[in-house]
């Protein structure tokens, strides 16, 4: 019986890898996938769902107001049977979107595997998050570290002299330049006490092939 799934973790976890890998695992066997992508995550391009270890593949990209049933019955209608729908950034979906998802699973018989953040900057739920954690049959977190050591469970936001915004839109799209995954504590340090992040994370280059 197909199944909704929610990964989440902090950034920086390998959430995109372990999307993709799925995705790869999928069509090793024959069977076909069907992976979306938020309009507003460009980082890479639009469209365009790659980790930061290199690893990539072309999504549908879908927007607020756009029906995620409706998108994955026409794609069944047009393409044949699927056997996965796989969502990355997940935290970005609607309320209605995540129902929308639940159909997928009960009236397509389709699992879904949706990977996302669980918390913003300020240590608040995401509006996608918050309905996956509550309507999805199974969720697990996907563990990173934080620079003290500990387990980072949290994000936090920084200036260019690695100090931690507590203000601003739930929504900036950024990397290692702009968001922190850190523990709890580190959190606490930064968010309340003003304290400033060292050392911060940086984009490493691709090992050469």
């Amino acid at each position: 019986m197909a199944k909704l799934y929610f990964y989440y973790s902090a950034m920086n976890a390998g959430k995109t890898t372990t999307l993709l890998q799925s995705a790869h695992n999928y069509h090793e066997r024959g069977m076909r996938t069907l992976i979306l992508t938020p309009r507003l995550d460009d980082r890479y391009g639009i469209g365009l769902v790659q980790s930061r270890i290199g690893l990539k593949a072309r999504g549908q990209i879908f927007e607020g107001g756009d029906d995620l049933y409706a998108l994955a019955r026409g794609d069944v209608e047009a393409h044949g049977q699927l056997h996965c729908v796989l969502v990355d950034e997940a935290q970005f979906l609607s309320k209605a979107q995540v129902w929308q998802l639940t159909d997928i699973v009960d009236e397509l018989n389709v699992p879904v595997l949706a990977y996302g953040l669980r918390t913003d900057f300020r240590g608040e739920l995401f509006e996608g998050s918050k309905y996956l954690l509550a309507w999805a049959d199974s969720f697990q977190e996907i563990k990173t570290i934080c620079h003290t050591g500990r387990k980072a469970t949290m994000v936090i936001r920084v200036d260019a002299n690695g100090r931690a915004a507590t203000e601003g839109a739930q929504v900036e799209i950024g990397g290692n330049d702009r968001y922190v995954s850190v523990s709890r504590a580190e959190f606490k340090r930064l968010t309340q006490e003003g304290g400033q992040i060292e050392p911060q994370q940086v984009d490493l280059p691709l090992p050469p092939v």
